[in-house]
């Protein structure tokens, strides 16, 4: 293929992490800590969405929290791995 062609990876500062949960999930609380440990050193952004303020997200989600997205895009659920986030992120 052409280079000029090629897509560009998006740089991780260019990326968007959510992290989709309720309060009280410690699964949740786990996940919140490595997406902010990764998002912190890689300088992606992170947002936190809580399930149970929406109800597009409950009905999407419910049985699979904490469910990650990069980019709006389903990544990962119930447990994040460190490493899968971090080549996801492109690093």
């Amino acid at each position: 293929m052409s280079p000029l062609l090629r897509r560009k990876s998006p740089e991780p500062a260019d990326r968007t992490v959510t992290l989709v949960g309720k309060p009280g999930c410690h699964l949740c609380d786990e996940a919140r800590e490595v997406i902010v440990r990764v998002t912190a050193e890689l300088g992606a952004a992170f947002e936190e969405k809580d399930i149970t303020r929406d109800e597009e997200l409950y009905r999407r989600y419910w049985e699979q929290i904490p469910v990650t997205l990069i980019d709006g895009r389903q990544h990962d659920f119930w447990r994040v791995d460190e490493s899968r986030l971090r080549k996801a992120l492109g690093a």
